[in-house]
């Protein structure tokens, strides 16, 4: 069974953060999310708790096929700061593993060096702080193991493109049904 990791500091976007483990739930992968400070209860920009499944510092990341990293403020900046979270940013990507992040949350895969070149999305704003990229205006954008997309409006499409990476398109189309995505 594939994995997911989501990683979850306090300003995070709830709606970023909990459609992928929505998503990748439905469809059949692993995902948890991650608090990367202390303590598993993690309060979002809106205010809204979320226990989180786990804690950083126990968390036996290498077992894992994909890092998430939602937006939110100032989440995507807690994120970016903690020396650990880009360590391990960087630890996927040189593994070929997915790296993945949403709005503001590129600014931690640009602090991590890991997207110079790269086609790359984000909330609109935020690209000037993401280096010498090639700035895509697509909701959802990806270049090699790296998926960007841009903001709350674009969480579904972006877990989906995650998912597509981590199961068979007869799981991915079938819960597009289900969820009624094939509506839009």
């Amino acid at each position: 069974m594939k994995k997911a990791v989501v990683l979850l500091a306090r300003g995070f976007e709830e709606v970023e953060a909990l459609t992928c483990v929505d998503v990748l739930r439905r469809g059949g992968v692993h995902c948890v999310t991650c608090s990367i400070s202390s303590d598993r209860d993690v309060a979002s920009c809106h205010e809204v708790h979320v226990r989180a499944d786990n804690l950083l510092k126990d968390m036996h990341t290498d077992k894992y096929d994909v890092i998430i990293i939602p937006g939110g403020m100032p989440g995507a900046e807690n994120l970016k700061d903690d020396g650990e979270v880009v360590n391990l940013v960087r630890k996927f990507y040189s593994n070929n593993k997915i790296v993945a992040a949403i709005c503001a949350g590129p600014i931690v895969l640009g602090k991590a060096g890991i997207i110079e070149g790269k086609k790359v999305t984000c909330y609109p704003g935020f690209e000037k702080d993401l280096g010498s990229i090639d700035f895509s205006r697509e909701i959802v954008v990806q270049d090699g193991n790296i998926i960007t997309s841009r903001g709350p409006a674009t969480a579904v499409y972006f877990a989906f493109r995650i998912l597509q990476n981590l199961a068979d398109g007869n799981t991915v189309e079938n819960l597009k049904k289900d969820m009624l995505l094939n509506l839009i």
